[in-house]
């Protein structure tokens, strides 16, 4: 649903570039969008440290994130606000 009240989160840069240091700031399973990775299964774990490999966009509306998280082995796309940077205790 969108909230009108809010300013679309592509108006604004990027809040990482490629390169950058992020912190996975929850768990994430597969939704299916992982080809060869079983529903379901995690694939970044709270506290997991990647590097922003590529930035794209959701619906026009959000930024997705393509982080390497070189210790699992996955490239995971991430919204925003499932990420922070590395070092940031928010």
């Amino acid at each position: 649903m969108k909230n009108d009240d809010k300013p679309l989160e592509v108006y604004s840069p990027p809040l990482w570039q490629p390169g950058d240091k992020v912190r996975s700031r929850m768990t994430v399973r597969n939704d299916g969008t992982m080809p060869g990775v079983e529903v379901g299964h995690i694939v970044v774990r709270k506290g997991d440290v990647g590097y922003v490999r590529d930035i794209g966009t959701y619906l026009q509306e959000f930024y997705v994130y393509a982080v390497d998280f070189i210790d699992r082995g996955n490239i995971v796309g991430m919204r925003a606000r499932e990420l922070t940077s590395e070092g940031d205790d928010r």
